[in-house]
């Protein structure tokens, strides 16, 4: 409340002044004055200032960050922690200082925080098993994602983000089946987004696990790249054992080539169901996804397959060589070079041929197994959607 002797010295100080000067200056002072006592009213009453971030999702940095550095603040003098005395870690700062305008003090401060990852380094060192795997691997793996519960949680996706899905296929020519694929291997759609701090697992491989070291520390340069642009702390999002992020399970350095803003609010979120539709549409997009043309079809077999005979996604055969391997497509004729696909299952083999879109989906994952994961599961969740519709 304004105090009424402070309003009579005012008005014995104007007095002089014009009747109209005396009512604009009270209103100017008497505004200010409010102002300045209700000053934080509405951040208290505000929801959504009550209301906590989603987990998921990485805040964009509220605070102006330094010159050349991504959000958070963070400064240090040498680099402690975790990573203190790996000459990796050194010559990754160096680089970054050097390179990408970051300041030497706050990859300090950032990567003393950083922590090595024991679990992650013991996983990768696995030795794959010698022994020829056993029969039926295609029946197994299809097996973990042609379930109901995937194709259940697919169809109540698509309900929920159909117009979404439908400007993405309008503005790149991927379907929505092809989308939600690759969500429903992913992630479940947003249910598995992984528990792990991207700092904490790229800077674990990078910088202590020399057999894909190249690999790990240009994906942490593409993290503090993406944390730069998008007003980011670093050190906040989380995703899977190896740095994989959001519904698409995009690495950082996929985030910086296709991520897009689908939604139009101006950050590129790929924990949002509408940036993350987007995102792997345009992924498919520019690694050239064929609008309307077929992904796989059965193949059949006459007499034994030679056992020379390349298979998997990266082989390739003209019409003309695949007949002359007694090997035709189960229906139709096919046009142009296909890929031989070997499946084995619990009841023998099975061959199909891939068209040039089925390459396209191996470019997410360089897998025959994954691709053909991704096809079914997207093709089961269609057939029961257009019942569901």
């Amino acid at each position: 409340m304004v105090d009424p002797s402070f309003l009579l010295m005012v008005r014995m100080t104007l007095k002089d002044i014009s009747s109209t000067m005396v009512h604009r200056y009270l209103l100017i002072l008497l505004s200010v004055m409010v102002l300045s006592a209700c000053s934080g009213c509405a951040e208290l009453e505000s929801p959504e200032a009550l209301a906590p971030a989603p987990s998921a999702q990485p805040p964009r940095s509220s605070a102006p960050r330094a010159e050349g550095n991504a959000g958070g603040f963070y400064a240090a003098s040498s680099l402690t922690g975790d990573f203190r005395g790996y000459p990796e870690a050194e010559r990754f700062i160096d680089k970054m200082v050097k390179a990408q305008g970051f300041s030497r003090d706050y990859l300090y401060g950032l990567l003393s925080q950083a922590k090595r990852k024991t679990w992650t380094i013991e996983y990768m060192n696995r030795e794959k098993p010698t022994t020829q795997p056993k029969p039926g691997g295609w029946t197994r793996y299809r097996a973990k994602f042609l379930d109901d519960h995937h194709i259940e949680a697919g169809v109540h996706f698509w309900s929920r983000h159909e117009s979404a899905l439908k400007r993405a296929t309008r503005e790149t020519g991927v379907p929505p089946e092809v989308i939600l694929g690759i969500m429903g291997v992913e992630t479940i759609y947003g249910a598995n987004l992984g528990t792990h701090r991207v700092l904490d697992a790229l800077a674990t491989l990078a910088f202590d696990y020399p057999r894909r070291a190249d690999y790990f520390l240009s994906e942490l340069e593409s993290l503090l790249i993406m944390a730069r642009e998008e007003s980011l702390d670093p050190s906040r999002p989380i995703g899977s054992f190896a740095g994989a992020m959001g519904l698409g399970q995009f690495m950082p350095s996929s985030f910086l080539k296709y991520a897009v803003d689908f939604d139009g609010n101006g950050r590129k979120d790929l924990w949002d169901p509408e940036d993350a539709i987007g995102s792997i549409a345009h992924y498919f997009q520019a690694h050239g996804w064929q609008t309307g043309e077929p992904v796989v079809t059965d193949a059949v077999v006459m007499g034994h397959l030679e056992p020379e005979l390349k298979t998997g996604f990266d082989s390739h055969y003209s019409p003309s060589a695949l007949r002359d391997y007694g090997i035709r497509p189960a229906r139709g004729e096919v046009f142009g070079e296909t890929s031989l696909l070997a499946l084995s299952t619990t009841n023998g083999d099975q061959y199909l041929l891939g068209f040039p879109n089925f390459y396209v989906i191996t470019r997410y994952n360089h897998s025959t197994y994954y691709a053909l994961a991704v096809y079914q599961l997207g093709q089961a969740i269609k057939q029961r959607y257009s019942g569901f519709d």
